[in-house]
């Protein structure tokens, strides 16, 4: 199995695959390479519907080009905790802020959530995510601040009262109840709509339906966040507790 980067004839080969509709399996099968390449070569280059393969190797180019200035001569590169290796992590978190993005989220903003879900501690200072992303700090306090307002970082002071910036198990429940709120209140904005234009007008009529269908996602994303958090977050040992006690009044 070849390794090493994509080559351009390589690029044009997936390119082909995805107008041809080809699985990322299939497109990694007839190269020879890992999937987790070529998903990850997609979707840090404008996923699926947008990928071009000169705009990807220039591009790539372009971050190598970056990389080769950033690191300073003779550095190492930094070590990984439990034996991890150093060149996988990097190309994971590559792939996970690209499929973040490909969501809609920022990029830099991606970048930052990236960092903060793949460090152990799940706790960062604002120069620390500085330092490791090789961004300002206006950038990192810029990304912060939308990921705050969608509820996916807390703050916290440390022992020296800096301000460190956590992810931890609710991050997707509180994101997902963000989306939730936010949701709801295009529901409530656009009912008034249908006052102002006139109850049963056609602009009105399509503005009580977008309502009625955003009103439906909204409460049903709300309680899908509600029973996977109660389901997943259970602890074990009161979860088997309660099949224990159910199995013995059922005999």
């Amino acid at each position: 199995m070849p390794g090493g980067r994509l080559t351009q004839q390589e690029r044009q080969q997936i390119a082909l695959g995805l107008a041809d509709g080809l699985a990322y399996a299939e497109i990694a099968r007839r190269l020879d390479r890992p999937t987790s390449t070529v998903t990850r070569e997609v979707m840090r280059n404008g996923g699926p519907a947008a990928y071009r393969a000169d705009l990807a190797h220039r591009a790539t180019e372009r971050r190598a080009h970056r990389r080769g200035q950033a690191a300073p001569r003779g550095a190492q590169a930094p070590t990984q905790p439990y034996g991890r290796d150093v060149e996988a992590v990097r190309e994971y978190e590559e792939l996970f802020t690209a499929v973040v993005a490909a969501s809609g989220m920022p990029l830099m903003m991606s970048r930052v959530m990236a960092c903060l879900m793949l460090t152990d501690s799940g706790s960062l200072t604002a120069s620390e995510l500085a330092r490791r992303l090789q961004v300002s700090p206006a950038s990192v306090s810029k990304a912060i601040a939308y990921l705050d307002s969608q509820g996916m970082v807390r703050r916290e002071r440390d022992e020296g009262r800096r301000e460190r910036y956590v992810v931890d198990d609710d991050v997707w429940y509180q994101s997902m109840m963000a989306s939730a709120r936010s949701t709801a209140r295009l529901v409530e904005t656009a009912r008034q709509g249908v006052a102002v234009l006139g109850s049963g007008t056609p602009a009105a009529v399509r503005m009580e339906n977008v309502a009625r269908f955003l009103d439906f996602v909204s409460e049903s994303t709300a309680r899908a966040a509600e029973q996977a958090r109660a389901i997943l977050h259970a602890r074990p040992e009161a979860s088997s507790g309660g099949l224990a006690e159910r199995g013995a009044g059922g005999g």
